[in-house]
């Protein structure tokens, strides 16, 4: 028998499987994707390069003709795979059974052009059983799965590579817009308008503490029910319907009316028992694995796939992409059997349960994410050989699949309500809620927890003693307490994550890379767990809703994932569906058209928000500040990075225009005649030259003076960070000079120049690549060359001085009992515990920073850590040509024109690094 060659995507899935397989295979990794639409220039082939459709990757006048390209960094493994199916006799496909999975396996027959059997191995689990069986049951490429993922590629680099240049244009460079990202930008923008736009109602309430140990409520006075949460609407005001039938306590009436109820005992007016069944919850699908991820564990859904995928790829869960809630047989035999072995065979129902999903556009067939093999090995059995979070995942993930077989939880509700009288003589009646759970069920394994956004009290979860009508209950103390209405909460990753599925936005395998694109794009920062729009994004959200609304449209995205499964499954065709979206139909202009009119965009107004009679929020190039006024009375400030929009109200703005604005002209500098100013920018205050303005130029088309064009070798004016002691209001002309004397050249020593600088990490001396630190800021202009001389004298020692104190506590971490630390560093401030260190993100702030979040931190380095191996460093690539390492030109694509040529460009040039353009998001 001859060898088979097995390719799949990752090198710990090819050890995993390897091992299964035995001699006859060789089990290979293409470490993902070998080729992508060209991310730059660089990566598109000689005979394209003066294509004009060939910086977009995609022919649209040749039916929409995908330009691959091997991405530089795989020409290696391209030709290392070449070269290991020369000795083969079968080519057997076995990447990931999703749309995804069946495109990579298209990609790789594509460019490795094989002249042997091909077959594709599909499995949804890495367990012996179920590799050798996938083995011996292989199948055919799926071309209708193809057509769907290219379909999505070419839409998705459209869409970012036609948007994102409006952005540039009309708000700021280097942004991108993307099909999903920007929809999910606009779902938390909305969110943060509606907390700019809630106003806060108090509202007062009065409890009863009984001296049987039980609190009571009071719901009504005088045939008027009492508000509550429930009374008030989106926007913090009381709903039209309730203003008549309730009575709104304010503090005095609150107050009044609990004094006259003091030393009044309780009659019970009615007494309710009712039963309450509690079903289980299906097995897990992607979305609601991170959602209860996020919830129990407090981790992001980018860092809950990544611990998902190594459990999956070593065997321990089932494929971890997936829409279906479905379990096959024998893990349904699995669950109960578990179930029954654990907790007794009364919490196992008579009859297996059956789930049907509820996800709008189900992508996949395959089975819910639970535990490998025909029999589950509990969490305790699989310690020893899971690491902590992987420990803590494939947990939640064994108890959520035991519990979906396990019987229904009962419970006793009980509802108390007590006739009073005040001393006033006004009829009052206070209510009492219990609730006793008389069978764990499925509570036994796998208890819930309450959601975000609900309001059941702690008091309603307790068991209330026997009562009949009639009977006095005393009471110890009545009290009043006041209340205010809360705005609506901020989306977290697992609420967006369940929003967007709900609409039936995005697929397993883009939520997680959606949360991470929305963040790193700078759209989103994290405040604890909670999503909170930039500035940026209400500008870009409000372009792109006021000029693309189709495009960002819920129902429309959800409609093109709709279409991209008719696509799928046979039932559109691809070229006649980009077609209609890129040209437009039916009146409805396409995404060419809109995309090219931008003469209607007012790039001022899309930038602008008024708070004020003549005050703004305003977006330029280097982020968000607020103006006052207009002309040359304008009053400038810098909006602090850390507040978020909604806290910038009126008040707020009018006291940041009142700090020292940092425009105040200092004088002249005699040097260059040039007017030195005082600023405050985004990295703190500095002093600065102003530059005389350049003589305007005629322009040739419209016959206007216009500024010439910047030159990359233009002057810039020249910048010097304020010192410690100074500040903005007491600088003076004096000390701005000093400032700009910096970097003072002291002499020459050892045939190298000595310079004395202000840096980073304050004041230093440097002689080449040489550096040495000085003691304080004074020493910048005091010191000589002689005192220069005499510090390089010494040998050189690292500075590690003292410790720093903790920035700040977080608390203990409940699962290590470790403490969890803020810390300023050499490169930063980054959060730790003692044995694990992660630098803080993009949008963290000491002041929000959480302990959940924090936990969150050290979690995402923690996988780093186990998908790296534990080291920091990267290995130098090798600069050794490959022989064959140019690829042939590709033939059609069998699912669709390709256009042909993805190899090495012939010229001898040194590779690309392969770091693509922040213009759009794959699958997103």
């Amino acid at each position: 028998m001859g060898i088979k060659l097995v390719i799949v995507e990752s090198p710990a899935k090819a050890r995993k499987i390897g091992a299964f397989l035995g001699d006859d295979y060789v089990v290979e990794a293409s470490v993902g994707h070998i080729r992508d639409l060209p991310q730059r220039a660089a990566d598109i082939p000689a005979e394209y390069k003066k294509v004009a459709w060939a910086k977009e990757g995609v022919n649209i006048e040749e039916d929409f003709a995908p330009l691959y390209v091997i991405n530089p960094d795989k020409r290696a493994k391209v030709s290392e795979l070449k070269a290991l199916m020369k000795g083969a006799d079968e080519l057997i496909l076995a990447t990931d059974e999703d749309r995804e999975g069946e495109a990579i396996a298209w990609h790789l027959i594509e460019v490795l052009r094989p002249k042997i059997p091909i077959s594709r191995m599909v499995f949804h689990e890495i367990t012996k059983e179920a590799i050798q069986e996938a083995a011996h049951n292989t199948r055919d490429l799926d071309y209708r799965l193809v057509d769907a993922q290219e379909t999505r590629r070419v839409l998705d680099r459209l869409y970012g590579y036609r948007l994102s240049p409006v952005l540039w244009k009309k708000v700021m460079p280097r942004i991108s817009a993307g099909r999903v990202q920007s929809v999910a930008t606009r779902l938390i923008v909305e969110r943060e308008r509606e907390r700019m736009a809630f106003i806060s109602t108090s509202w007062w309430d009065i409890t009863g503490e009984t001296e049987s140990n039980f609190s009571t409520r009071l719901i009504s006075l005088d045939g008027k029910r009492i508000a509550t949460t429930n009374d008030f609407d989106e926007n913090g005001g009381l709903k039209e319907k309730s203003t008549k039938n309730i009575l709104l306590l304010d503090e005095a009436s609150a107050n009044e009316l609990t004094q006259s109820l003091q030393g009044s005992a309780l009659t019970v007016k009615s007494t309710e028992e009712s039963p309450r069944t509690e079903r289980p919850k299906a097995p897990f699908t992607t979305s609601t694995m991170q959602q209860d991820a996020g919830s129990r564990l407090g981790w992001g859904a980018q860092l809950t796939m990544r611990v998902a995928q190594r459990l999956y790829e070593n065997g321990f869960i089932t494929y971890m992409r997936t829409d279906s809630v479905t379990l096959s047989g024998a893990a349904i035999s699995s669950a109960r059997a578990q179930a029954a072995a654990l907790y007794g065979r009364e919490f196992v129902p008579s009859s297996p349960r059956m789930y049907e999903g509820k996800t709008k556009n189900a992508q996949e067939a395959h089975e819910a994410i639970r535990p490998a093999g025909d029999i589950f090995r509990t969490p305790g059995e699989l310690a020893p050989e899971l690491s902590r979070d992987e420990f803590a995942l494939y947990d939640l993930i064994w108890k959520r699949t035991i519990a979906s077989q396990m019987a229904d939880a009962k419970k006793m509700q009980m509802r108390v309500d007590f006739d009073v009288t005040t001393k006033s003589g006004s009829e009052a009646i206070f209510r009492a809620n219990g609730s006793v759970l008389t069978f764990a069920g499925f509570l036994a394994a796998y208890e819930d927890i309450q959601e975000e956004g609900a309001t059941d009290s702690a008091d309603e979860s307790k068991r209330l003693p026997p009562m009949n009508v009639g009977d006095v209950i005393k009471v110890k103390r009545y009290s009043c307490e006041g209340h205010e209405t809360k705005p609506p909460a901020r989306y977290t990753e697992p609420t967006l994550v369940k929003k967007l599925e709900e609409l039936g936005i995005g697929r397993p395998s883009t939520f997680a890379s959606i949360m991470s694109t929305i963040q790193d794009r700078g759209y989103v920062a994290k405040r604890g767990r909670a999503l909170v729009p930039t500035f940026l994004a209400f500008s870009v959200t409000g372009l792109l809703e006021q000029h693309f609304s189709k495009l960002v449209d819920y129902e429309f995205t959800a409609a093109m994932e709709e279409d991209l499964d008719k696509i799928a499954n046979g039932e559109a065709d691809r070229v006649e569906w980009l077609t209609r979206f890129f040209y437009g139909h039916d009146d409805v202009p396409g995404l060419e058209a809109l995309a090219s009119d931008l003469g209607a965009i007012d790039a001022q107004q899309v930038n602008t928000m008024k708070i004020g009679q003549d005050i703004e929020i305003r977006v330029g190039r280097f982020g968000a500040y607020i103006q006052q006024g207009s002309g040359d009375d304008r009053k400038f400030a810098n909006i602090p990075e850390n507040m978020a929009p909604d806290e910038l109200t009126l008040p707020i703005a009018i006291e940041l225009l009142s700090k020292p604005s940092g425009e105040r002209i200092l004088g002249v500098e005699p040097e260059t005649g040039y007017s030195l100013v005082a600023k405050s920018g985004r990295f703190g205050p500095y002093v600065t030259q102003i530059l005389p303005e350049p003589e305007l130029v005629l322009d040739k088309k419209s016959g206007e003076l216009k500024k010439p064009r910047k030159k990359r070798d233009e002057p810039k004016p020249k910048t010097a960070s304020l010192l410690s002691t100074m500040s903005l209001d007491t600088i003076t002309m004096d000390d701005a000079l000093k400032l700009m004397s910096l970097p003072r050249v002291l002499g020459e020593y050892e045939g190298e120049t000595i310079t004395v600088q202000n840096g980073r990490y304050g004041p230093y001396l440097t002689k080449g690549a040489d550096s040495r630190t000085l003691t304080s800021e004074d020493q910048l202009f005091t010191v000589e060359l002689p005192d220069a001389i005499a510090i390089y004298k010494e040998p050189k020692v690292r500075r590690r001085g003292v410790a720093k104190a903790p920035v700040k506590d977080l608390g203990i971490d409940p699962a290590s009992q470790k403490q969890v630390l803020v810390k300023d560093g050499r490169f930063g401030l980054y959060v730790t515990d003692g044995e694990t260190n992660a630098t803080l993100r993009r949008g963290d702030t000491v002041e929000f920073l959480t302990l959940e979040r924090g936990m969150e931190l050290l979690a995402g380095r923690r996988a780093w850590e186990a998908e790296n191996g534990g080291a920091t460093r990267t290995k130098k690539k090798s600069t050794r040509a490959t022989k064959g390492g140019r690829a042939k030109k590709s033939a059609p694509s069998l699912t669709a024109k390709t256009v042909k040529a993805t190899g090495a460009p012939k010229t001898k040039k040194k590779a690309a690094s392969g770091k693509g353009k922040a213009t759009e998001s794959s699958n997103l």
